[in-house]
């Protein structure tokens, strides 16, 4: 699972780095804090590369309501192609949502300790997610894909973020064909890098 993440990477910077036109609506960054419903930062490939918000919570188009059914921020990859939640934006609307670290706690309840996840290369995280719009008005919401641990997240979480290698952003986004399916899979074991997170 995904629950908690950090972007403190500058909006230009992030813009630069997806080489995305960024939108005039971006969430105030840094934010160590980024919590369920709160706007994130997007990159879509619909009519060119764009790096914009959206509301993090997935909602499906019949909820009546964006409190009409389970909070939906995370998508599971063994089934995300299937669920009918899920199937369509799975096949045409794939996003990467950009994050310095993410957060899981480990421990017993009342005495949790929150452990902050990065790249062990320094480099920014790009989740795979998928998005899209709800309501009348539009409203983009999206979610993050997560896998089955790998040995070392195990430690921490049965789950994790699928996290697309750079190289990779342009089959995730649906601009170099098919086989997007098969980046969804856990980080290599020497990825990521483990810290006591502090409070969060």
């Amino acid at each position: 699972m995904c629950g908690r993440f950090a972007l403190t990477l500058p909006d230009d910077a992030m813009a630069q780095l997806f080489a995305a036109r960024p939108g005039n609506d971006l969430p105030r960054v840094p934010n160590r804090n980024v919590c369920p419903t709160d706007s994130v930062h997007v990159v879509t490939a619909e009519g060119g590369r764009s790096l914009s918000a959206m509301r993090w919570g997935f909602l499906p188009a019949w909820y009546k309501a964006p409190n009409a059914g389970p909070l939906l921020i995370n998508a599971r990859a063994e089934t995300v192609a299937t669920k009918p939640a899920f199937r369509e934006a799975c096949r045409a609307r794939r996003c990467l949502i950009p994050a310095t670290a993410f957060y899981e706690w480990t421990g017993e309840k009342g005495a949790k300790q929150p452990w902050r996840i990065a790249r062990s290369d320094g480099a920014p995280l790009a989740f795979a997610g998928i998005w899209q719009r709800w309501g009348p008005e539009g409203l983009p919401t999206c979610a993050i894909v997560t896998c089955g641990a790998n040995e070392v997240m195990a430690r921490l979480h049965h789950r994790m973020p699928v996290i697309v290698e750079p190289g990779d952003w342009p089959l995730w986004l649906g601009e170099a064909g098919h086989g997007a399916a098969t980046l969804m899979q856990a980080a290599a074991e020497d990825a990521l890098v483990f810290e006591d997170g502090g409070p969060v």
